[in-house]
């Protein structure tokens, strides 16, 4: 079932009503938590469950809906700050009446643990496709953040001090996938109080900018049994935090929106108002000594003048000891932007540099005929090797291989433009940026496709 597209169509119906995509996605979160969190025993208070809301005929739906929003926003714990100034958008009991129907014939908990970080963030895509341009932010593909999570291998118990955070974390993907990692590879293994206490409270950290995101890490994580450790504020632009962490794994904003100053901070090395390059900085910063990270950034950090001038020095204090070129259209359809994964270790001094090429010669990713998977990564994932920290024993596999080392020499004779390539790529010149006119037309075509099909299903609902 496209659980997706079943919400989607409902959505078409609310936007003649006056309620806006983003407005209806954001409620729909409400929504659903509260179903899934029926599903799974989590503890909410007597009164604001899903049951407590679903049995209301419409006469007074909407006066009920609200007064369970406003009594959440006045608890006293995480669930006051995940329901922090709601505000109710549908105006219609039916309207209302007929969501909660459709979200509860269906049982969620049959679905993947991060269901509601999918919904929100499927959605959200639908709305970028609609509008044509983009959804404000956009998220990290479920294939890439599983490669990064089995290779950077996040386990709280590594160290007593062992954390993780994503210091752009969205609705949290990197951090749910680091916890459910650990826990397939725990399987049936009973934990101490304590030992609770370390994984649900003091591993999982997160900071994101935009409210509605981070209210749905929260969610998400709340949901998962983990105490949410989500920061609400400006990663570059505020002062550094305090705590330190010992993995870092995290996709800040592409692009330069919102960048126009250079931040105030007396920790970054290179001043500039470079947003990506603020981002690399802020996580040395925040790293433990020997703590390791894992960032996607896109391929224009490669060679920026600012870039090669904080290589210089990062190289030094870091060991940037692999990186990992995505295949073309991974961010599709937010973005059609080339994009890297820098791995590194803090408080090691770079001395050569491995590179996996999962771009040259690999068709474009599209939505629909050949969405990212995970076969795009398993060559990567057995090829870095069993140690965090890229000191595995590894196979240089040569001028037709895809995994390549270049030593500290050779970056320096180029300047440290660490933009390396060697396969010759026989799609390089199929198409504009990667992309062909058949890709395009393809996509088009879905497009249409979608439309009709919405169509259809409104005239049904006319009809009826």
């Amino acid at each position: 079932m496209d659980l997706v597209g079943k919400l989607w169509n409902f959505c078409h119906t609310l936007r003649h009503e006056g309620v806006d995509y983003s407005d209806y996605i954001e409620e729909l979160t409400y929504l659903l938590f509260l179903k899934i969190a029926e599903e799974r025993g989590v503890a909410i208070p007597v009164g604001c469950r899903w049951n407590d809301l679903i049995i209301h005929d419409q006469e007074d739906l909407l006066i009920r809906y609200n007064e369970i929003l406003s009594q959440l926003s006045r608890e006293k714990n995480i669930l006051g700050d995940i329901f922090i100034q709601p505000i109710a958008k549908i105006r219609y009991a039916a309207s209302l009446k007929k969501l909660l129907l459709l979200i509860d014939e269906i049982n969620w908990s049959d679905y993947n643990e991060d269901v509601l970080g999918a919904m929100f963030e499927g959605l959200l895509e639908k709305a970028a496709n609609e509008s044509k341009k983009g959804a404000g932010q956009y998220f990290t593909p479920r294939p890439l953040i599983e490669a990064i999570v089995e290779v950077m291998k996040p386990d709280p118990f590594e160290s007593g001090d062992f954390n993780v955070s994503d210091i752009a974390c969205g609705t949290s993907g990197f951090i749910i996938s680091s916890y459910e990692w650990w826990k397939s590879k725990n399987a049936g293994h009973k934990l101490s109080a304590s030992q609770k206490k370390k994984v649900y409270e003091q591993t999982y950290y997160g900071q994101e900018l935009v409210i509605r995101p981070r209210r749905m890490a929260q969610m998400n994580l709340y949901l998962h049994g983990i105490i949410p450790n989500i920061r609400l504020g400006d990663t570059i632009y505020e002062p550094l935090d305090t705590q330190a962490y010992t993995c870092v794994l995290t996709n800040p904003p592409f692009g330069n929106k919102g960048a126009s100053q250079i931040p105030d901070r007396k920790d970054f090395i290179v001043k500039t108002s470079n947003k990506q390059l603020n981002f690399i900085q802020h996580v040395f910063s925040c790293l433990k000594e020997n703590g390791r990270a894992a960032i996607v950034l896109p391929d224009s950090v490669l060679t920026d003048d600012k870039a090669i001038e904080l290589w210089k020095i990062l190289f030094e204090k870091c060991n940037f000891h692999t990186i990992l070129r995505l295949p073309q259209g991974t961010f599709l359809p937010y973005a059609n932007v080339k994009a890297v994964v820098i791995f590194l270790q803090k408080g090691t001094a770079t001395r050569n540099v491995w590179y996996f090429d999962a771009r040259s010669n690999v068709e474009s990713i599209t939505k629909k005929d050949r969405p990212l998977a995970t076969k795009h990564f398993s060559e990567f994932v057995k090829e870095y090797g069993a140690d965090v920290n890229g000191n595995s024993r590894r196979q240089d596999s040569g001028e037709e291989g895809r995994f390549r080392k270049y030593s500290l020499d050779y970056i320096k004779k180029r300047n440290y433009n660490l933009d390396i390539s060697w396969l010759k790529d026989d799609t390089d010149d199929a198409g504009y940026n990667g992309v062909t006119a058949e890709h395009l037309i393809r996509d088009t075509i879905d497009q249409v496709k979608d439309l009709v099909d919405d169509l259809r299903e409104l005239l049904v609902m006319l009809e009826k």
